[in-house]
């Protein structure tokens, strides 16, 4: 029974390799036409290859032993024509398959950047940025290096050992039966070395997708790496994981150092049986100079093919093992999906009311518990309470990122799982913390949700978040090109542009996640002011961590693990004595001690 498991889990890897090519050659149906035109010119030039050594011994034995010289230039204008004509059947091959497959490669970025922004946020609360990076470049490089170049290669390399070995079985049925004894040999050694590359090839996947994770993680974290000194920490495990990935791929390399000498040392060990077997049958007189001499020429070609095609076979185990990658990335499911009968969200009034809400990340741990809310058009609700209470996974579940797990959220009366994802968040803007700024113009930036914004449109929203005169003041104005994370622009500046973002999409629901943190006092009576031009007429959800920011709230949600445990207007939750109270008591009085020049014990 012990050798049970190890024949299972390789029937399990065989099954998988199988599913993984069979998926594969699913990308190559939409060139289905262009595929037979292919094919063809790889049939052309095997032919030629095969029928040229066939020629030259013949001439041999039919020309130059007869001394018909008139004979010979003919057979050398037509071996001119034919080694021509499959030039250029060969260039043709290349040229029209590797069209195919660099379309192809294109159309499977494409689907694995499509399944990426598809995919739900909790994906990506389980997933590293780097390694779905690797997947996308990475993987689909490796299998471009294995298919994009080579293929035609291999296709033609394939056909012309068809053809050869027919050859040379109709021109001496017995050397070529002893040239064709390799091909057993040959295929047993590209087995063996392919099942140990593939198992290593697999690991260099792993491992580069790991590495990738770490490099993205570390250069968006190189300011906080030098502050907290951790620059040599973070050097000795990027080493690590690269010296990981280098042994993997040296450990594969070695396989591929090995396997090809063993092909070389079976050519030249067929070379030798036909060398000295052909040598015999001619001193005999049971074979002819001219046939010998075609197979020898046949030997060095039937190898060629056999080589190209085993070094590529190898090279594919690499292959596969990023497509396995891919297409497990592919096939993760889409938990957050419109329904068949989504509707298209009507215009909003902005009325949201939760019932009975239950919510968990994950099934072994809620966040919110049975939570009961509702906010009417043009209301103002602040959200306060501890890290971790459940305030952001309100906000979320409003948009939509997560479906709630018990309950109902509904917006004007219609459960928004009824409504198409698209429809709802159009109607909605949000203004964080810190806000993402892209590369781009600062126009761009404006425009990123409404890419279709005139420019009077774009100015019109920074002149209302008190941001026009800023971006006028620029080098460029509107035009201004902007770096990764809109360097460099202050944390204000970014922010103000993410408040005209807002303004531009003129949603009938605002969500305002800690907007004016991290700024100077300056910026924050820009922002302060820009907000609540922003906030008229629209129903509005502000988390807080500032409770003198929300005094003016018309209705105040305490959330506490999870739950509302207190609820009511600023005035209201005061009078209470409650967990508002003394929230708002400790930050008041924190401000009065910054504040007071007075020293204490």
């Amino acid at each position: 029974m012990r050798g049970i498991g190890p024949v299972v889990a390789s029937e399990q890897k065989a099954t998988q390799q199988l599913s993984t090519i069979q998926r594969f050659l699913q990308y190559f149906h939409p060139y289905r036409r262009e595929i037979p035109i292919a094919l063809t010119l790889v049939l052309l030039g095997a032919t030629n290859q095969a029928i040229g050594p066939f020629f030259l011994g013949w001439s041999i034995d039919q020309l130059i032993a007869q001394g018909n010289l008139k004979g010979l230039v003919q057979m050398l204008i037509l071996l001119g024509l034919v080694y021509l004509t499959g030039m250029w059947a060969i260039r043709g091959q290349i040229l029209r398959v590797g069209s195919i497959m660099q379309r192809l490669l294109a159309q499977l970025r494409q689907d694995i950047f499509i399944k990426i922004q598809s995919l739900p946020l909790s994906f990506f609360d389980q997933s590293e940025a780097g390694d779905l990076m690797s997947r996308l470049l990475n993987d689909v490089s490796t299998v471009n290096q294995a298919f994009g170049q080579t293929v035609a290669q291999m296709l033609g390399n394939f056909f012309s050992l068809i053809g050869i070995v027919i050859a040379m079985l109709l021109i001496n049925l017995q050397l070529g039966l002893l040239s064709n004894l390799a091909i057993p040999l040959m295929i047993f050694t590209t087995g063996l070395f392919a099942r140990w590359a593939r198992v290593r090839f697999r690991v260099t996947r792993k491992t580069i997708g790991e590495l990738s994770a770490r490099l993205e993680e570390d250069i968006g974290s190189v300011r906080e790496a030098q502050a907290f000194n951790r620059i040599q920490l973070n050097i000795e495990e990027f080493s690590q994981l690269n010296a990981a990935n280098r042994d993997a791929n040296v450990q594969a390399v070695a396989i591929t150092a090995a396997f090809l000498p063993s092909i070389d040392f079976l050519n030249t060990l067929a070379t030798a049986g036909v060398l000295a077997y052909g040598g015999y049958l001619a001193v005999t007189g049971a074979a002819t100079v001219g046939v010998v001499t075609s197979f020898l020429l046949y030997v060095q070609q039937f190898f060629r093919p056999i080589q190209i095609l085993s070094q590529f076979y190898t090279q594919a185990q690499s292959a596969f093992a990023g497509l396995e990658r891919i297409f497990y990335l592919l096939d993760e499911p889409v938990r957050l999906q419109d329904a068949p009968d989504a509707i298209e969200m009507p215009p909003m009034k902005g009325d949201v009311v939760f019932e009975h809400v239950t919510f968990g990340y994950t099934t072994n741990q809620q966040v919110l518990k049975n939570v009961n809310l509702r906010a009417q058009p043009g209301q103002m609700v602040a959200l306060v309470g501890p890290t971790g209470a459940g305030k952001s996974s309100i906000i979320n579940l409003i948009l939509r990122f997560y479906d709630v797990t018990g309950g109902a959220v509904k917006i004007d009366g219609i459960d928004i799982r009824h409504v198409t994802q698209a429809s709802l968040r159009k109607q909605i803007g949000i203004v964080l913390q810190d806000n993402l700024l892209f590369t781009g113009t600062v126009a761009e930036n404006i425009a990123f949700g409404s890419s279709h914004a005139t420019q009077v449109e774009i100015e019109a929203a920074a002149q209302a978040a008190n941001v026009h005169e800023f971006i006028t003041s620029l080098p460029q104005g509107y035009s201004t090109q902007l770096g990764e994370r809109g360097a460099p622009l202050s944390q204000g500046q970014r922010q103000l542009i993410s408040i005209a973002r807002a303004v531009l999409i003129n949603p009938r629901i605002l969500i305002l996640d800690e907007a004016t943190s991290s700024i100077d006092t300056r910026t924050e009576a820009l922002v302060q002011a820009a907000i609540a031009r922003l906030l008229v007429g629209r129903t509005s959800f502000v988390i807080a961590h500032r409770l003198s920011t929300v005094t003016q709230a018309d209705q105040v949600l305490v959330v506490q693990q999870g739950a509302i445990v207190e609820q009511g207007t600023h005035a209201e939750l005061m009078a209470q004595q409650g967990v508002y109270a003394n929230l708002y008591s400790i930050q008041l009085g924190q401000v009065s001690a910054q504040t007071d020049p007075t020293p204490k014990p």
